[in-house]
């Protein structure tokens, strides 16, 4: 097992979170055009945060909100049912920047997915990935623009992220299965 146990907790998950926004004011000055979506479940969350302390960085509101992927999915044909959350894209996406924000990066379709769903939305100048955690494995070529953990686990690994908007607790434990 590469990891176990708990490998960040909530003062790392914090900084982390610092961390990535900092980056995400770097590489789009003044944030005008930035728009942030989560892809739930902890990217919605996530991207709250990073929106709090975007805001604090530039000086203005940061639009925050969500992507539904559930019907995305290019696996849906193995599913039950797909699990179904509220999309709230707080303004009109069409030649701006969105940063989609995951809680974990690991095969990247999540990601594709969210950025067909977007897609029923405008058309975004440009779409950058932040990830609190990369831990590789990719199937699909898709590459975080912002991370604020990269980690090496294992296929019988899960990486497991609690929340306090959700869990009551920041911290995130790598787990066998």
């Amino acid at each position: 097992m590469s990891n176990s146990g708990v490998i960040m907790d909530a003062p790392a998950l914090a900084a982390a979170v610092s961390q990535i926004a900092h980056a995400i004011a770097e590489r789009n000055p003044g944030g005008a055009e930035v728009v942030l979506v989560g892809i739930p479940r902890g990217g919605v969350p996530l991207a709250q945060r990073l929106a709090v302390a975007l805001a604090e960085t530039w000086g203005h509101p940061v639009p925050a909100g969500s992507v539904d992927i559930g019907l995305y999915r290019d696996d849906l044909s193995h599913r039950a049912a797909p699990n179904i959350h509220p999309t709230v894209i707080p303004c009109d996406i069409t030649d701006r920047t969105v940063v989609l924000v995951d809680d974990v990066l690991y095969r990247g379709r999540s990601a594709r997915a969210a950025m067909d769903a977007l897609h029923d939305f405008g058309r975004p100048k440009r779409v950058q990935l932040a990830a609190l955690i990369d831990r590789g494995g990719r199937e699909l070529p898709i590459q975080p623009d912002f991370v604020g953990r990269t980690i090496t686990s294992t296929p019988d690994e899960t990486v497991l992220v609690r929340l306090r908007e959700d869990d009551g607790v920041d911290e995130v434990r790598v787990e066998r299965r």
